[in-house]
């Protein structure tokens, strides 16, 4: 089963590490966005729509981690 559970968690952990970098360069490119835009607007930009995606993203992937590793830690007691 560990053999399973390890490449799994494994691909948890590279799917985190991208969203948290997609997540960043989305928040840098909505704050050279906000120089530029109107500041009566009160809607979200397409890019802060896109970071919210990704920081959800990177969440979800770690509760999925966490579920793989407590999975391993009860299989090997």
């Amino acid at each position: 089963m560990n053999y399973i559970l390890i490449p799994l968690l494994i691909v948890l952990l590279i799917m985190v590490v991208v969203s948290l970098v997609r997540g960043v360069v989305a928040f840098l490119q909505s704050a050279r966005e906000e120089v530029d835009r109107d500041p009566n607007s009160t809607e979200a930009s397409p890019m802060q729509l896109r970071q919210n995606q990704m920081m959800f993203a990177r969440v979800k992937y770690q509760a999925l981690a966490i579920v793989v590793v407590a999975l391993i830690l009860a299989i090997a007691r």
